[in-house]
């Protein structure tokens, strides 16, 4: 090669199961791999320093993205015995044990059927499974799922939902590439994938709504001087006619002020303006300041909630212990409009993960939510009307279920269901934490307020200080 020619450089990534492989090459001969093959192993193709690279030999079968249903399943009366899944297959490229299992379940056939026990009925059902899988991947609508057991194990990963495999909990994922990150992190919990986005998202947001409550805070503080434009105005108006024509200040007597006849006002004044129109010019200022001071104090309010409901979703983050526990997250953030959320997934039914259950000592079993779907679900679906609800107070937390069915649990059993709930809250750290209780049906949710916000009556208090090794005792073993 001549120095400063130009040079073709490929890296092939062939991903063929255990023969999978990754090779450098520059103008179409190999540099190297990270498995050489030899003669020795294959007669076929050799993968060596040096030697000219060959595609891998194309396997037998049909594709079922480029051609028509009828054409697969004329491919497919081509088998004489054996099981269906095994004959799609045999006559098919880029189709595994998986699709197969679900183009049989979709059209309602045994898992077990053989093609020779298929009728004309059953074809037709084939090719409707067939037509339903593949029409949206012709189009590019991919679904990316991910399914795993009740212990976040992997089961399977596909493009599109594995309705065979709803037994188990299925997270659906924007991409391919969220759903394999997704999947490939399902046992690093310290580092559960997707946390350090979520995290990123959630801090940038705390850092906006405090910047805005700073800048409201001081709108708030300039609303409150209202009143001070109004006394000037009435101190105007009281001596209008003492005042001459065209000054650029006046000291007048305060009206306001309880020291007596010797207290007096400095008033800046607009030369240009008469004394009335000065005193007009401080009441319209005096009215729009009382205007944005009841705006302002909506706003405030409303960013303080919105506050409060990241920082129990931050919470939540911080503490989740799976990676079902950071999709429910993220699915949360993605409904309340801090995330994009994919369209074509929004009909499915998102994978929920599993509460905390545990019991005390004295037998009383307890239910804690670990984020905010979770903390609706056991307050609203899974608590009974006499259950006794308990929250960290005015803190992010969870909702602890202490379940009574019936009897009255004694004063241990609800210091350590108030263990729970404030160990499971933002004061974790602290001591003395303040945990109100009260029965399930004193506590409502609001039409239209946000997962987990709750309103709560005839609540007592509890103080605890957060003792882990004892909470850690009294959790159910997963």
């Amino acid at each position: 090669m001549n120095p400063g020619g130009i040079a073709s450089k490929t890296l092939a990534v062939e991903l063929m199961g255990k023969y999978s492989n990754i090779i450098f090459i520059r103008d179409n001969s190999i540099v190297d791999a990270i498995r050489r093959i030899p003669a020795s192993l294959s007669r076929r193709r050799q993968v060596l320093p040096g030697r000219p690279y060959l595609h891998p030999p194309a396997r037998d079968g049909v594709n079922l993205l480029d051609i028509t249903t009828e054409t697969f399943l004329t491919k497919l009366c081509s088998v004489k015995n054996g099981l269906l899944t095994k004959a799609i297959i045999d006559v098919s490229v880029g189709i595994g044990p998986l699709t197969a299992k679900e183009l049989v379940w979709r059209a309602g056939l045994p898992a077990d059927i053989k093609i020779d026990q298929l009728d004309t009925a059953d074809f037709a059902s084939l090719a409707e499974a067939v037509q339903d899988l593949v029409s949206p991947l012709r189009n590019g609508s991919i679904q990316p799922a991910v399914v795993v057991d009740d212990q976040d194990s992997l089961i399977a990963l596909a493009a599109y939902p594995l309705e065979h495999l709803n037994g188990y909990k299925t997270c659906f994922f924007p991409t391919m590439n969220e759903a394999v990150i997704f999947a490939l992190g399902l046992d690093k919990i310290r580092r559960l994938p997707g946390k350090d986005v979520l995290e990123k998202v959630l801090s940038a947001e705390l850092a906006r709504l405090q910047r805005k409550i700073t800048t409201l805070k001081q709108e708030s503080d300039e609303a409150l001087s209202a009143e001070t434009w109004r006394q000037l105005a009435d101190i105007i108006m009281a001596n209008v006619y003492q005042i001459p024509k065209g000054v650029n200040q006046v000291k007048l007597p305060n009206l306001y002020d309880s020291h007596g006849d010797d207290s007096y006002v400095t008033i800046e004044l607009d030369p240009l303006l008469t004394p009335v129109e000065n005193a007009q010019s401080l009441y319209a200022k005096y009215n729009k300041l009382k205007r944005a001071q009841k705006l302002v104090a909506a706003q405030l309010q409303q960013c303080r909630q919105e506050l409060a409901y990241l920082e129990s979703i931050q919470l939540s983050l911080n503490q989740a212990t799976s990676s079902l526990e950071i999709a429910e997250i993220r699915q949360e953030l993605a409904a309340a409009g801090y995330l994009p959320q994919d369209s074509r997934n929004r009909r499915q039914v998102p994978a929920s993960s599993t509460p905390l259950t545990g019991t005390t000592r004295g037998g009383f079993k307890f239910i804690a939510g670990k984020n905010n779907t979770q903390n609706d679900l056991v307050t609203f679906k899974v608590a009974r009307p006499d259950d006794i609800w308990l929250h960290a107070k005015d803190i992010p937390g969870a909702h602890v279920i202490l379940q009574c069915h019936g009897e009255e649990p004694a004063d241990l059993d609800l210091w350590e269901a108030a263990q729970v709930a404030a160990y499971f809250s933002k004061g974790r750290q602290s001591s003395n934490v303040p945990v109100d209780f009260t029965r399930r049906r004193h506590v409502k949710k609001p039409a239209g307020a946000k997962p987990g916000f709750v309103i709560y009556e005839h609540q007592k208090t509890l103080y605890v200080t957060p003792d882990e090794n004892l909470v850690t005792s009294l959790i159910d073993d997963k």
